[in-house]
C-alpha cells in the first residue's frame, strides 16, 4: 500500500488561497452584528489571499506545478490540491478583482447588509472559487461549486425584495440542475475508470474506448458545466439573477462565478477527455456560437442597465469557450487572456451600472439621460470599459480577440471566427446605444441635474473602485505581454500536461517530498 506523503513548505503555498478566506469566513461570522470589524476582516482576508497566490504563482512560474495531498495521502488514495499557470494565474486575476470589488462594497452596502452577513457570505464565495481553480480532484471541483452556489445564493436573497426572491430561485433552480448533472456525470465517470483524481483520469479515460458511454459522459461534463458557465441554451439564468443583488454582488458574481465554468470546461476537456468526445465538441462550437451572439443581441435589446451588462457577460461567456472548441494554442491562448480580460471587465461594467443607478435613480435606460453633465468621470469609465468590452484597440480586451481570430482562421473555424466578430459588431452597437441615451442625449428642461457623489454617498470609494479596473484594462491594453507570456504558457501546459500528471501522481517530485 502507498505511503503517505511529507509535503514541503512549497507545497503549503497551495493551501493559502483556499484557506485565508476560509478563517476570515470564520472570524467574520465571529464578528456577527459588528459591520466594521467584518468590512476590516473582509478587507485583510482578500488583501492576505491575493499576496498568497502571488507567492503560489511566482513559484510555478518558476518551478512548475505543486501538489498538496491532504492528509499525507498521494493520489488517487487522497485528495490533492494542484496548481500550475492555469489555476494559479487565474487565482491570482481573481484575488485582486475581488480585492477591489471589497473595497466597492465598502461604499455600496450599508450596515444592515453588513449585519445580516454580506462578508462572510462573500469570503465564502472567494474561497469557493479558489477551491475549484486549485483542486486537482474533479468530485472536489463539486464541492467548490456547492460552496459558491450556497453562498452566491445566501448573497442574491440579501435584502428580501422581491425581485431578488424571484431571481435567487431561477438561479438556485439551474444551478442545483447543473450540480444534478455534474455529480451524475462523475459518478458514471467514477465507475468507468475507479478514480477521482483528474490527473489519473487523463491516462485513465485515455484507454477507454470512444464509444458512445464515453460520448454520453462528455456530454453530460458539457451540459452541467455549460449551465454552470451561462452556455447556450441554458443561460437565461444569469441575466435573470444577476441583476436584482446589490451592485457589488452582481460585479463579483460576474467577475467570478461563470469563470469558474469555463474553467472547469478547459480543465475537464483538456486534460481528463484530450482526445475523443467528438460529438460533445461539436456540441461546444454550436453552443458557443449561439452563445456569443445570442447574449450580444439580448444585450443590444436590453432596456435595463444591470441587465444589459448581464447578457454582455453571456457574450463573453460564448467567446471564451470558442476558444476551447478551437483547441490550438493560439486559440487556448485567446481564451485564457479573454478570461482574465473579462474577469476585470465584468466587475467593472456592474460598478459602473450601480453607480448609473444612483446617480440616475433608476437602472431603466429610457428613463436616464443627461448624466454626463452630472457625472462625467462615470461616464468616461464607462465608455471606456465600454470600448474595453468591445475591442477596441488599445484597451485589454482587442488582444484575444485578435488571437481567437487569427487561430480560427489558421484552423478552418470560419463560423467561429464570424461569430467573434458579428458579437463584437453587437456589441459596439449595444454600448453606443447605451452611452448615448444614458450619457449623452439631453436631459428634459425640468429633469433634476444627477446626483453628484457626495449626495450618493461612498462617492470616492466607489469611483476610486472603479476607476483602478478601468485603469487596469488600459494598461494591460498598452502592455499586454505579461498576460500574452502567462497565457501562452497556460496554453502549452494544458495541451501537453504530461508534467502536470506526474506531479499529481508522484513520479516527479516538485512541491512534495518522500519520506
Amino acid at each position: 500500500m502507498s505511503e503517505p506523503v511529507i509535503a514541503d513548505s512549497a507545497a503549503w503555498l497551495v493551501v493559502w488561497p483556499v484557506l485565508l478566506p476560509i478563517l476570515a469566513a470564520s472570524l467574520a461570522v465571529a464578528a456577527w452584528g459588528h459591520g466594521r470589524a467584518q468590512a476590516l476582516i473582509g478587507i485583510l482576508g482578500v488583501a492576505a489571499q491575493f499576496f498568497s497566490a502571488v507567492l503560489l504563482f511566482a513559484h510555478v512560474w518558476s518551478n512548475g506545478p505543486v501538489v498538496m495531498s491532504m492528509g499525507g495521502w498521494p493520489v488517487p488514495f487522497g485528495i490533492a490540491l494542484v496548481a500550475d499557470v492555469f489555476g494559479a494565474g487565474l487565482t491570482v486575476a481573481a484575488s485582486l478583482v475581488a480585492l477591489v470589488i471589497i473595497v466597492y462594497s465598502l461604499g455600496d452596502t450599508s450596515e444592515q447588509y453588513r449585519r445580516a452577513g454580506f462578508f462572510p457570505l462573500v469570503l465564502a464565495l472567494i474561497a469557493g472559487v479558489a477551491g475549484a481553480f486549485l483542486t486537482g480532484d474533479i468530485f472536489n471541483l463539486y464541492v467548490w461549486f456547492e460552496v459558491t452556489l450556497i453562498s452566491s445564493f445566501g448573497l442574491i436573497v440579501l435584502g428580501g425584495r422581491r425581485e431578488q426572491i424571484d431571481g435567487a430561485v431561477k438561479y438556485a433552480f439551474l444551478n442545483l440542475l447543473a450540480t444534478t448533472f455534474l455529480l451524475i456525470a462523475i459518478g458514471l465517470l467514477y465507475g468507468m475508470t475507479g478514480t477521482l483524481s483528474m490527473a489519473d483520469l487523463s491516462t485513465k479515460v485515455a484507454a477507454l474506448p470512444n464509444d458512445a458511454t464515453l460520448e454520453t459522459v462528455a456530454l453530460l461534463f458539457l451540459v452541467s458545466l455549460g449551465m454552470k458557465a451561462a452556455l447556450f441554451p441554458l443561460y437565461f439564468w444569469l441575466p435573470a439573477a444577476y441583476h436584482t443583488p446589490l451592485p457589488a454582488v452582481s460585479a463579483i458574481f460576474a467577475a467570478l462565478l461563470t469563470k469558474v465554468g469555463v474553467y472547469s470546461l478547459v480543465r475537464v476537456f483538456l486534460v481528463v477527455f484530450p482526445e475523443g468526445a467528438d460529438l460533445a465538441r461539436e456540441t461546444m462550437v454550436w453552443a458557443a456560437l449561439a452563445t456569443m451572439v445570442l447574449g450580444a443581441l439580448g444585450a443590444l435589446a436590453e432596456s435595463d442597465i444591470r441587465r444589459f451588462v448581464s447578457f454582455t457577460v453571456v457574450s463573453g461567456v460564448g467567446v471564451m469557450v470558442a476558444g476551447l472548441a478551437i483547441g490550438t494554442d493560439k486559440a487556448l491562448l485567446g481564451a485564457i487572456f479573454y478570461i482574465v480580460h473579462s474577469i476585470i471587465i465584468s466587475a467593472a461594467l456592474f460598478m459602473a451600472a450601480g453607480l448609473v443607478s444612483r446617480a440616475g435613480a433608476g437602472s431603466d435606460i429610457e428613463n436616464l439621460s443627461g448624466l454626463y453633465k452630472g457625472a462625467p468621470f462615470l461616464a468616461v469609465a464607462f465608455l471606456l470599459a465600454g470600448l474595453s468590452l468591445i475591442g477596441i484597440p488599445p484597451f485589454a480586451g482587442f488582444w484575444p480577440k485578435v488571437y481567437l481570430v487569427q487561430a480560427g482562421l489558421e484552423a478552418g473555424a470560419y463560423a467561429l471566427v464570424a461569430g467573434v466578430l458579428t458579437a463584437g459588431f453587437l456589441t459596439m452597437l449595444a454600448v453606443g446605444r447605451t452611452f448615448a441615451l444614458v450619457f449623452w442625449r439631453a436631459a428634459p428642461d425640468d429633469a433634476p441635474l444627477p446626483a453628484s457623489g457626495a449626495q450618493q454617498g461612498g462617492g470616492l470609494v466607489l469611483k476610486g473602485a472603479l476607476g483602478a479596473l478601468t485603469f487596469l484594462t488600459i494598461a494591460l491594453g498598452l502592455y499586454p505581454a505579461p498576460v500574452v507570456d502567462v497565457s501562452t504558457r497556460a496554453a502549452s501546459e494544458l495541451l501537453s500536461p504530461q508534467p502536470y500528471i506526474d506531479v499529481v501522481l508522484g513520479e516527479a517530485g516538485n512541491g512534495e517530498s518522500r519520506p
